[in-house]
């Protein structure tokens, strides 16, 4: 007999339900670059089309730890997101605004 999973949830008790739900979202909330293609339903392959390059490219820059914030950005704009840099202090965050893109007039460039 298979039952859902939500069935199975509703039978614990409330604070651990409350536990589970917490750690989930933390989950969601933090994820690798990989994981967060898979949940956008992505292939590294149809990421790859998007980015024009090739898929050995995604494969390689999915397991890199340091990178330019314009190739995270161009790569988290492929997934149909937006980046933002936010610094967290004990007292508070604030979102970085160094690091929006500029626009011609922003640059001293014309178009």
């Amino acid at each position: 007999m298979t039952r859902a999973f939500r069935e199975l949830t509703a039978q614990l008790p409330p604070e651990t339900q409350v536990r589970a739900r917490a750690r989930a979202e933390a989950m969601l909330a933090e994820m690798p670059l990989q994981t967060l293609r898979q949940a956008r339903g992505l292939s590294q392959q149809q990421l790859a089309e998007r980015l024009h390059v090739r898929q050995p490219a995604i494969a390689k820059l999915e397991k890199r730890t340091d990178m330019y914030l314009s190739t995270l950005r161009s790569h988290i704009e492929a997934l149909g997101g937006e980046l933002e840099v936010v610094a967290r202090f004990p007292d508070g965050a604030v979102k970085i605004a160094s690091f929006t893109e500029l626009t011609p007039s922003d640059s001293g460039l014309t178009s």
